[in-house]
């Protein structure tokens, strides 16, 4: 008899909000780059100018909605892709196929990305407040502050506003991070050289990050820009037509900075929840 731990529906969310928490400052940046209309500076010089405006605490301007983000996108995706591909396994032979997989974590992911959308855009507010005006600055307290003045200022649609391209790049994130990390973990496991550890855990991860980052980034770039406009787009197509003009490169805008913020989060997320599940699982006895 051997003894195995599965994961409970929540701990995705947990895991998030922990790697989160971490990779910020970065997440922060990120938006800051890609909410620029010209490249004028890169990810350090746009580091050093928020810190030297407005001090150290600046970069995490914004972490409540993030954490807000994770527990409704993250745990969203997170539950339904594992609960499903725990079920499927133990009624089948062996783990799941690859395309089972990305089906599942595109499913998994577009619907996150749609229940998520409306901590997803005070989080992009949050974050790129402090570039705008005195006058013009929404000021939100915190998250649910946030919230509740999109609802009452501007409207139920509002909170929405992105959503198609926000569940868009979670289906691709969420397959370029679950079923990719799934897939190098059992190809990594499968050669032998390595047990079921905390480096098994890192590389596979590691791949999954990189894999996650190239697939949504063109997304992640014209739905900051969507969450952020004042009215200056008519729709996702005008936003994406206006993007290309800047030409083929502005769509992957803040790549090094994605790269930089996604891969630690996916490390750090999988880290996290490999170890939840490892001391706080459900037992399971074959």
């Amino acid at each position: 008899m051997t003894e195995k731990r599965m994961s409970r529906w929540y701990f995705g969310g947990i895991a998030s909000c922990g790697a989160a928490c971490c990779t910020h400052p970065l997440d922060l940046v990120k938006v800051h780059l890609q909410t620029q209309q010209e490249v004028k500076m890169r990810m350090l010089g746009m580091a050093m100018h928020v810190v030297k405006n407005d001090g150290v605490l600046a970069l995490y301007n914004g972490l409540s909605a993030s954490l807000c983000r994770q527990m409704s996108y993250s745990l969203t995706r997170f539950a339904i892709y594992e609960t499903v591909r725990d079920v499927m396994g133990s009624g089948a032979q062996g783990p799941m196929p690859f395309y089972q997989k990305v089906l599942l974590g595109a499913f998994g992911g577009f619907t996150g990305g749609f229940i998520g959308t409306p901590a997803d855009l005070v989080n992009v507010r949050m974050q790129n407040d402090m570039k705008l005006p005195a006058d013009q600055r929404r000021n939100y307290k915190h998250a649910l502050d946030g919230l509740f003045r999109v609802w009452r200022e501007e409207g139920t649609r509002k909170l929405f506003s992105g959503a198609t391209m926000a569940s868009s790049r979670g289906a691709l994130v969420t397959v370029g991070q679950l079923a990719c990390y799934d897939q190098a973990k059992q190809l990594v496991l499968g050669t032998g050289l390595m047990g079921d550890n905390i480096l098994t855990h890192f590389l596979s991860s590691f791949i999954a990050g990189g894999c996650a980052t190239f697939l949504c980034q063109p997304l992640d770039v014209i739905k900051t820009r969507l969450m952020n406009s004042k009215g200056e787009y008519r729709g996702v197509i005008h936003c994406l037509s206006e993007t290309a003009k800047l030409g083929p490169l502005a769509f992957y805008k803040g790549l090094v900075p994605a790269g930089i913020r996604l891969i630690p989060h996916t490390v750090l997320t999988f880290v996290f929840l490999e170890q939840l599940k490892k001391y706080f699982g459900i037992r399971v006895v074959s």
